[in-house]
This record gives structure tokens, sequence and C-alpha cells, in this order.
């Protein structure tokens, strides 16, 4: 039976009120994508405000760029579903199998106090299916609840983009949270390993990467629990 995922991303294009851009990381977008695609997973995407979600240009520069990105921005579908997200107010869970949040650091400001985004993940986790971030999107997870009141993050082994990362790729002092603090602080069991390399962690059904290089394998993890 085909599998159908929920694929996230942020509206949010502004680094708060720096006169900078922001928006979701392009790889964390790509290579999920077409691991999912090529699995023959059906893919839906969505944002808060509907319609095209906003690239990073810095992860449009050339020295971030992979197979994966490139094939993306020259893939007409695949383009065309970024210009024409669906609000994620009218999702219903009920359609999807799993969910999956993408980075950058526009969701620091929009998805991580989303009421949508956080009904959202709460409706998959009380539902039993995979909940998937990576990167900065892990902080879409501190502010969710599972059905006993309990943050989800609660005794929870859990990843994100660390404050090293942040504080070496220079924004440690513009985002508007530090991702390791805020899941520390909500009782998570944040683990990270060394600066832009893979890491990835599941706790269950929640699957979780460090940084951008993790985003084929968060999603390979993810697959692995569609078909479990």
């Amino acid at each position: 039976m085909q599998k159908n995922v929920l694929i996230v991303l942020t509206s949010n294009d502004k680094l708060g009120d720096t006169g900078g851009t922001t928006g979701f990381w392009l790889e964390e977008l790509a290579s999920p994508f077409y691991a999912m695609t090529e699995a023959g997973v059906s893919l839906e995407l969505a944002t808060p405000k509907g319609g095209q979600a906003p690239i990073d240009p810095v992860s449009e520069q050339e020295d971030f760029q992979s197979d994966a990105t490139r094939r993306f921005k020259a893939d007409p579908e695949a383009m065309a579903q970024l210009a024409a997200t669906h609000k994620i107010s009218e999702i219903d869970p009920a359609d999807f199998d799993a969910v999956f949040y993408v980075g950058g650091q526009g969701p620091l400001w929009d998805l991580v106090s989303d009421a949508d985004s956080i009904g959202l993940i709460e409706a998959f986790w009380a539902s039993a299916k995979p909940v998937t971030t990576v990167c900065h999107a892990s902080a879409v997870l501190v502010n969710p609840r599972d059905p006993n009141g309990a943050y989800i993050v609660q005794g929870r082994e859990v990843t994100g983009f660390s404050n090293a990362e942040e504080t070496e790729y220079g924004t440690n002092e513009l985002v508007p949270l530090l991702l390791e603090d805020e899941l520390n602080a909500r009782g998570g069991k944040y683990t990270k390993g060394p600066n832009w390399a893979p890491f990835t962690c599941q706790d269950g059904l929640l699957i979780t990467g460090q940084n951008p290089a993790s985003s084929e394998a968060t999603a390979k993890l993810l697959l692995a629990a569609l078909d479990a």
C-alpha cells in the first residue's frame, strides 16, 4: 500500500528584524523529497500561509548545492508543488502516514509557535504516526504535548541544529531561540554529533536529524519506520 507523507515548511522569509532574509534550507527538502518519492511515497507540501514556500537564499549558493538540490531546481513538478503548498490549517492528519518538517532558520519564527502546526504534530503523535524533523525544524518539537499533557520530547532522545553550529554559522545572537537549549528545557535528551557531520536520532516514532548533512539519512529512517 502506498504511503503518504506530509512535508511541512516555513512561510517565514525574514531573519527577525535584522533586514536579512531566511526561509527553508533547500538541501533539507530536496534530499528527503527524492529519497521518499523514489521509494514510492506520495508527498504533499504544507506551510502556515500556503502558497510559495521561501527558500533561504544562502542555501542556493554554490557551496551548498548537491545533486538533489540541482535536480529539485530543475524539476518543474517539484517546483510547482513548492509554489502551491497547502495551508497547514486545511490539512487532515488522517490522510497521511507521517509528517516530515524541513529546517532552515525560518521555522524559528513561525512554526515553533504556530497553533496549527502544534495541533498537527499532536494529532500525528496521538495517532502513533512518525514525527520527523531535521536541523532547525526540531524547534517545532518544543511546544507539542502528548495526550497526557507532557511535552512529547520529555525523556526522549532528540537532535537538531546545535548551539555550536549556530555559533559557528554566526547567527547565535540573531535567532529567537537556541534549539539545543529549548529542547533540553522541555526535558528532551538532546544529543549531537560533530558540527556539520551527518547525525540522526530515533526514539520510537520521533525521528530527528542534526543538520543539513543529516537530511537524507533522516528521511531513510522515516522510510524504515513506515515499513516497520
